[in-house]
């Protein structure tokens, strides 16, 4: 897995390297590849899988993408994480805010919906920037997930 990890990483730095070459935002190659921004980022740390239509788009706004790498990332990614993470402040905040705002929000949900969750595979994730109504930026995260209601575990469904 240590070998992994450090091919997955230098990948990584490659992918890091094209995007910065190119001069262009997340929010720039998100336009001209119809992706989210954060879906381009997720692509650029390997935690998403390139699909052979969004390929030429992403090869035109990074035309410096070795093609290595553009074979490569249409390949399933090992999603991970380092467990260090947690301790980098905006996801410190992020995981705070969550786990603060959870509860109700699964109240709301469950309100809403009824019984249930909302997918984080069928899940599409962005970052805007607004002016609040001091004229101070503020973060906008939109996490758009399809929601999935628990079932019923009745034996005759059950095929297995």
């Amino acid at each position: 897995m240590e070998a992994s990890n450090s091919s997955k990483a230098t990948m990584v730095g490659r992918l890091q390297a094209a995007k910065h070459k190119s001069g262009k935002s997340f929010n720039q190659i998100a336009q001209e590849t119809g992706l989210t921004n954060v879906y381009v980022a997720q692509l650029l740390k390997r935690q998403a899988q390139l699909k052979p239509d969004t390929a030429p788009k992403l090869r035109a706004a990074l035309p410096d993408l070795p093609e290595d790498l553009l074979c490569e990332m249409m390949k399933p990614p090992m999603r991970s994480y380092d467990p260090n993470l947690i301790q980098e402040p905006t996801v410190y905040r992020l995981n705070e805010a969550v786990m603060h705002f959870g509860e109700s929000i699964k109240e709301v949900i469950n309100e809403e919906f009824g019984d249930g969750i909302m997918s984080a595979i069928d899940f599409y994730c962005s970052v805007d920037k607004v002016k609040g109504v001091d004229g101070k930026d503020r973060v906008v995260l939109t996490f758009d997930g399809k929601y999935l209601p628990y079932t019923e575990q009745k034996s005759e469904h059950m095929v297995s």
